[in-house]
């Protein structure tokens, strides 16, 4: 009698055992799954602009340390018609291009503005890429120079320099300088349509994504612009990049030992590793501040086109766990494991409406876990997505 109970008691043990063990695991699978950020977008933000101001091309968007959202956009990008106020003569009552860099408080209020074609003689034609450092400076760069007229690019612009400007809009330093020519990723006294650019404040050093016509990542001194370094793909060296236009691509070939282009951003982790998105080659690379070679992050391989790697950034946690990676292609923001590149989620869709995207090209956090994006082309616009707590 004794024995059936122990083993009645067994069974029963077992039972409990077993609805404790599933209980657990479907509960660190559910904690798991809620510490993957989620956003909602923010329809109301940032509001109206003031002057009946509206934007081109939203080529970069950066959050300074007050949490402020800078936005760089390209006023000549706007459409004749949708600038009717500033035709001579004027048209409708609304709208005109807003200038070129504009300042937004947290909520949407618009702080200052100034800059585009001719406000400095180097001023880049197609404006692109955007970086507010600690100090306040503003870093802003160009990806050629194509003319809105033109569909699609049939010749190359002068855009080979990354400019810093006071917040107020001096001119503080030149990195390369305007100039037409072939890629050249062995020059380093100028760029070659520069999309990005990263400060690390502690170093002094500005990490610049270099880019359209050029295929790699430069270092130089944020003060004085002189070069330190740069790789390309795996952190090759400089004069191991080839300056040649790779072949179409191709998802069923190995990743390219190059990059494709356009080296489209760069960013550095709480951890001091630097990230650069592949655009046209579906991934993200991770490296040392030394240019060695660390990780390589698939993302949406089969994408052809304009490719998946537009945009990155990190979460919020102090660890910054997750990498958020803006596609242009399918027009979503993946969730990648910073530790893995495992996709956790993604949010969005191709569309014109709130929280939708057609080509996004930029992304800033802020300290509360806010993201902040640009886009070009159809939607030339940005948004907030609120981090979902």
């Amino acid at each position: 009698m004794q024995i059936r109970k122990t083993r009645k008691w067994s069974k029963a043990s077992a039972l409990v055992m077993g609805l404790c063990w599933f209980f657990t695991t479907a509960a660190g699978r559910a904690a798991r799954a809620q510490d993957v950020p989620r956003y909602k977008v923010d329809a109301s933000w940032p509001g109206e602009m003031p002057n009946n101001w509206i934007l081109g091309r939203v080529g970069g968007i950066a959050v300074d340390k007050n949490d402020h959202i800078w936005v760089l956009h390209s006023p000549h990008r706007v459409l004749d018609d949708a600038a009717a106020a500033a035709l001579i003569p004027p048209l409708y009552e609304c709208c005109r291009p807003a200038p070129a860099v504009i300042e937004f408080d947290p909520d949407g209020k618009v702080l200052r503005a100034w800059g585009g074609r001719g406000y400095v003689p180097d001023w880049p034609s197609q404006e692109i890429g955007l970086e507010v450092d600690k100090e306040g400076n503003v870093w802003m760069g160009g990806e050629f120079g194509q003319e809105a007229t033109l569909p699609r690019v049939t010749q190359l612009g002068g855009d080979r320099q990354v400019l810093k400007f006071t917040p107020d809009g001096k001119l503080l330093l030149e990195i390369g300088h305007s100039s037409k020519g072939p890629a050249n990723n062995q020059e380093t006294s100028m760029l070659g349509g520069p999309t990005r650019m990263t400060v690390d404040d502690a170093a002094h050093e500005v990490y610049i994504a270099d880019g359209f016509l050029n295929k790699r990542v430069v270092v130089y001194d944020s003060n004085t612009g002189s070069f330190k370094r740069g790789w390309g793909a795996y952190g090759v060296p400089l004069s191991e990049i080839e300056n040649a236009k790779l072949p179409p691509y191709d998802p069923a070939l190995p990743p390219a030992k190059q990059f494709r282009g356009a080296v489209n951003d760069v960013r550095i982790s709480v951890d001091g590793l630097v990230y650069v998105a592949d655009r046209t080659g579906d991934r993200v690379q991770s490296f040392t501040k030394q240019g060695k070679f660390l990780q390589e992050f698939l993302v949406a391989p089969e994408t052809r086109g304009r490719g998946s790697a537009m945009t990155i950034a990190f979460s919020s946690d102090p660890k910054q766990k997750y990498l958020l990676v803006g596609d242009g292609g399918n027009c979503v923001i993946w969730i990648l494991n910073r530790s893995d590149g495992a996709v956790m989620g993604k949010f969005g869709h191709r569309g014109y409406n709130a929280g939708q995207f057609y080509f996004i090209q930029d992304m800033a956090m802020d300290s509360h876990g806010n993201l902040y994006t640009g886009e070009v082309n159809y939607n030339n616009r940005i948004q907030k997505f609120v981090l979902e707590k």
